[in-house]
């Protein structure tokens, strides 16, 4: 594996382009849409337009796994609203996980960034995961930090941005400052260009459907599901916190996905945040993503068990999810640990074609086609 990684090196070096790297390591300009308040940055990774090229670069780097196959773009496609399309992710050998991976869109906003430890909450110390864990195996660098940092130092592109990006470092060639370049960049991919965005913050009328302003409507309405109570807020998610937001702790939620007989409600291993809390009560508790450009990011739940939009909705409607036959067969309804807004709902064909048009109009095309967010290799 060592030598792989040697080789993928020597082979991505060899075939980076050339760059002029932004002059200053100043101050970012976040330029940020209407509607949304400032992110909450840590004092010790301020932003800055080199630090974020730097860990646009690192982020479609394929020589940052253990093979050359994959970077971080591998499971969060920009096409996909940087999700993957998969159930579960798969890493650099193959490895399967036991969740899907979540959209880096505004994660920055982000609460929580997981879908159920609530412990993890700075982007810096999520990048370290996916680059050394080992159970499951992500891109496989555990034990070769080493061997990372002298790639990275062999490459004229690197040699020229880590510098600019850590000016203060006598050596910015660093895995915490890997780290921080990632996430800085990660913070830069911001969405608020979807249809819905020029309706409601933009004042255009014309801008969604007929259709999608009645789905708006049964979306924020109590006596419809309430869909708002999770998914609310500029960045449809409860998990939201930003500059002056405060800190009240992040919500997570069972909504009756599962009730499979025997200790637990939930299949091993995605049992919710009970997994670290250790509470029988918190069985099952997921974090609610965003619903931002949701109609890209199928497949849904956090263990994309649930194919489609149209299907999430039955969910919903139905209290909770029935399975019938199989290792998981349970009614969902019944589940105990559920969250107690999960009564059922009552849809007309009508309703439901409305409230899909309304989370359709919540896709930013212009996201999945940025320049500043795409592969610079």
């Amino acid at each position: 594996m060592q030598v792989r990684l040697i080789l993928a090196c020597a082979l991505g070096a060899a075939l980076a382009p050339g760059l002029q790297p932004p002059s200053s390591a100043g101050d970012y300009q976040w330029d940020l849409p209407k509607g949304f308040p400032k992110q909450r940055v840590p004092a010790g990774n301020r932003m800055s337009e080199a630090k974020v090229e730097l860990g646009r670069r690192l982020f479609y780097d394929k020589r940052l796994s253990v093979n050359g196959t994959q970077s971080c773009a591998a499971c969060h496609k920009q096409e996909l609203a940087f999700t993957d399309g998969r159930a579960v992710a798969m890493g650099a050998t193959g490895e399967t996980h036991s969740r899907s991976a979540m959209s880096l869109v505004n994660v920055a906003y982000g609460a929580v960034l997981t879908w159920s430890n609530p412990n993890l909450q700075t982007l810096e110390k999520q990048a370290l995961i996916p680059m050394f864990s080992e159970h499951p195996v992500e891109l496989g660098l555990s034990g070769k930090e080493e061997a990372v940092l002298s790639c990275l130092r062999s490459d004229p592109v690197y040699r020229a941005l880590f510098p600019k990006s850590f000016p203060e470092a006598k050596d910015s060639f660093t895995i915490a400052n890997v780290a921080k370049a990632l996430a800085a960049f990660e913070r830069s991919i911001i969405s608020a260009r979807s249809p819905y965005d020029r309706y409601y913050y933009g004042g255009d009328g014309n801008a969604i459907s007929d259709s999608a302003k009645r789905g708006e409507i049964l979306f924020f309405n109590d006596l419809v599901g309430g869909c708002f109570r999770c998914h609310g807020g500029f960045n449809f998610s409860d998990a939201t916190e930003y500059e002056g937001s405060g800190h009240r702790p992040a919500e997570f939620h069972n909504t009756g996905l599962y009730n499979v007989r025997g200790p637990s409600s939930y299949p091993s291993p995605n049992v919710g945040i009970s997994e670290h809390s250790g509470k029988p009560a918190d069985m099952g508790k997921f974090k609610a993503p965003s619903l931002r450009n949701v109609a890209l990011t199928a497949p849904y739940m956090h263990d994309g068990s649930i194919a489609t939009l149209e299907e999430v909705l039955d969910h919903y409607a139905a209290g909770g999810r029935t399975i019938a036959s199989g290792p998981y067969a349970g009614r969902g309804f019944d589940n105990p640990h559920k969250d107690r807004r999960m009564t059922g709902i009552t849809f007309t064909a009508q309703n439901r074609a409305d409230l899909i048009a309304f989370l359709r109009s919540l896709t930013d095309t212009e996201l999945i086609h940025d320049t500043r967010f795409s592969d610079p290799w």
